[in-house]
């Protein structure tokens, strides 16, 4: 059941990481923990593109949930094998896992452009608007040049490390969507770890019992002669 084990393990890691998506993109919408810039558009439009709360929270619960359950999953099987439904069960994962990867790809694509483009501030002529975005992302690279926003405080690192967040959990569950179409995959072709050691050990013990029963036999034959 190692393929199981491992899509479960990794059903629970995106399940916790799309919670912190959500919670990072929840933080966007409140600089310094203030509600007015959210009331006043003074927010990046990148931040209302809902990445983390869509894309790497809401949707990756889908392929989590489904992950998750395939432990305990019980087919009924195909023609009488019941390894066959297990196998079309793995393979079924493969879906989920490429839904993970549309939202955790939009993730990850929404935060790279708002890290680019900037957030929206004040500057230092009074004007709200996009101090950085004709920087094409160099401001990263040059945190001296931060200060040219002045309002809100600190906006620009808000900005950075929420996004940078954001594009790192994306990443993440990119990845281990990626990991579970391939264990998919293998799960599906191969079956289950244990089904084979299970069936040999099954057909030896069988073997076994089927010996027992025939020296009995024979011994019994022997006495009533």
């Amino acid at each position: 059941m190692c393929y199981s084990r491992c899509a479960r393990c990794i059903g629970q890691f995106l399940l916790a990481l799309a919670v912190l998506c959500i919670v990072a993109n929840i933080l966007l919408y409140f600089p310094n923990g203030e509600t007015k810039y959210a009331s006043e558009d003074h927010l990046s439009r990148f931040v209302w593109f809902f990445s983390g709360i869509g894309g790497g929270g809401l949707l990756m619960f889908l392929p989590a949930s489904v992950f998750i359950s395939l432990e305990e999953e019980d087919c009924c099987g195909c023609c009488g094998h019941h390894n066959c439904g297990k196998r079309c069960v793995m393979l079924s994962s493969v879906l989920a896992a490429l839904i993970g990867i549309a939202g955790s790809g939009y993730c990850v694509i929404v935060a790279a452009l708002g890290l680019a483009e900037g957030p929206v501030c004040k500057n230092l002529f009074g004007e709200w608007n996009y101090t950085f975005a004709s920087t094409e992302g160099e401001y990263l690279l040059d945190s001296s040049t931060w200060s040219q926003c002045v309002e809100p405080k600190h906006i620009v690192k808000w900005n950075v490390t929420l996004f940078s967040i954001l594009l790192a959990l994306g990443g993440i569950e990119f990845i281990l969507c990626l990991i579970q179409i391939i264990n998919g995959v293998l799960g599906g072709i191969c079956g289950y770890c244990g089904s084979r050691q299970q069936n040999m050990t099954a057909k030896r013990t069988t073997s076994r019992q089927s010996h027992n029963l025939l020296y009995f036999f024979v011994i019994y034959v022997f006495y009533l002669y």
